[in-house]
């Protein structure tokens, strides 16, 4: 039964789901990226002005905007 309930849980989990996160929360509009490392930093997490360098490389990051409504830049 416990399997059963875990796999019933597991579909019921949309990655689709418009709800991300609080309400106090500051929306997002994108992400610094380096495709190098595979860096994330959300731009409403970066503080200083201008584009940050990655913390594993050191190479400037790049900037997209997020695609989807949902206020998440992944």
């Amino acid at each position: 039964m416990g399997l059963l309930r875990t796999v019933r849980d597991a579909f019921r989990a949309s990655t689709q789901s418009p709800n991300r996160g609080t309400a106090s929360e500051e929306p997002s509009k994108g992400a610094y990226w380096c495709h190098d490392c595979s860096e994330r930093i959300r731009d409403v997490d970066h503080e200083g002005d201008g584009t940050p360098d990655c913390p594993s490389c050191g190479d400037e990051m790049a900037f997209e905007r997020s695609g989807t409504t949902t206020g998440c830049a992944c």
